[in-house]
C-alpha cells in the first residue's frame, strides 16, 4: 500500500476534489484517515485567503461567514450533513431501529436544523473573534481546519464496531490503533502551536508575560479538547446506534472544529 493511494482516498473522501478511483482496503482506509489533515491543506489555504480579507477592510464576521461557506463548499457540506443526521438520530429516542431509520431518511429534522444553526453560529463567532486582531488570526483558523480532520481517525479508532448498514463505517471504523490516533493528535497540536507563533513573537516585548502563556496554552489545549469532544460523541452514538457510521465521523469533525475554535479564542 502506497501513501499516495491513502492520500487520494482521503482527498476524495474528505473534500470535493476529484482523486480518481481507489480500492478501499483496511490499509488504504487507515492511511486515508491518518492523512486526512494533510488532504485538507489546499482547502485550509483557501480559508486562509478568505480570512486575510480583513486586512482590506472586510468585517471579521463577514469574513468568518465567507470562510465557513468556502469550507462547506470544499467538503460538499458532508460533515455538516453528518452532524444533522447524527443529532436527529440521537434525538429520535425510542429504539435503535427508530434512530437508524431517522438517520437514513435523508430529511433534516428540527433537532438537526437546530444543531447546524448553533454550531455554525459558534464557529462564525469564534472565527470573527480571532480575526478581530487582524491577519494574525488567519493562519490560526487555517490550522484549526487542518487539526479538526484528525477527528476522523480518532472516531474510527478501534473500540467500537461500524454501524449496521453504513458503508463508510464498514470501510473506516476500527482501522486506526488508539496509539496511532494519539500520535496524530500530538502532531496536529504541534501545528496549532506553530500557527500562533507570529502572535507570540509580536508579544515578545510585552511586559504581560501571561498574555503569551495564555495564547500558547490555548493552542496546545485546543486539539486535545476538540478530539476528546469527538470521542464523547462517538461513545454516545455507538450506544444509541449500535456502532459508528459515516455520519458520526462527519459529526465528529464538526464538533472537533467547533471546540478547537472556541478554545483558541480563550487565549486572546
Amino acid at each position: 500500500m502506497s501513501l499516495g493511494e491513502g492520500l487520494r482516498l482521503a482527498t476524495g473522501t474528505f473534500t470535493r476534489s476529484p482523486s480518481g478511483q481507489v480500492t478501499i482496503t483496511p490499509a488504504t482506509a487507515r492511511s486515508a484517515l491518518l492523512l486526512a489533515p494533510l488532504a485538507v491543506v489546499p482547502l485550509a489555504l483557501q480559508v486562509l485567503l478568505v480570512c486575510l480579507t480583513v486586512e482590506v477592510g472586510v468585517p471579521p464576521l463577514v469574513a468568518a461567514a465567507a470562510a465557513l461557506g468556502v469550507l462547506a463548499y470544499g467538503t460538499r457540506a458532508m460533515h455538516l450533513d453528518g452532524l444533522a443526521d447524527t443529532v436527529d438520530g440521537l434525538g429520535a429516542g425510542w429504539t435503535r431501529e427508530r434512530a437508524l431509520q431517522v438517520m437514513r431518511s435523508g430529511d433534516v429534522g428540527p433537532m438537526g436544523v437546530a444543531a447546524l444553526v448553533l454550531v455554525l453560529l459558534v464557529q462564525a463567532a469564534a472565527i470573527a473573534t480571532l480575526l478581530s486582531y487582524g491577519w494574525w488570526g488567519a493562519p490560526i483558523i487555517s490550522a484549526a481546519v487542518i487539526a479538526s480532520r484528525a477527528a476522523a481517525a480518532v472516531v474510527c479508532a478501534t473500540g467500537h464496531p461500524p454501524s449496521e448498514g453504513s458503508r463508510l463505517g464498514a470501510a473506516f471504523v476500527g482501522s486506526v490503533h488508539p496509539v496511532t490516533a494519539l500520535l496524530l493528535t500530538l502532531t496536529v497540536t504541534a501545528v496549532l502551536v506553530l500557527s500562533v507563533w507570529p502572535v507570540v513573537l509580536a508579544h515578545r516585548d510585552d511586559p504581560d508575560l501571561w498574555a503569551v502563556v495564555r495564547i500558547v496554552a490555548a493552542a496546545a489545549a485546543a486539539a486535545p479538547l476538540g478530539l476528546w469532544a469527538a470521542i464523547v460523541l462517538r461513545a454516545k452514538a455507538a450506544r444509541t446506534f449500535g456502532g459508528v457510521s459515516g455520519d458520526v465521523i462527519g459529526a465528529g469533525v464538526e464538533i472537533a472544529l467547533t471546540v478547537i475554535l472556541v478554545t483558541l479564542t480563550l487565549g486572546w
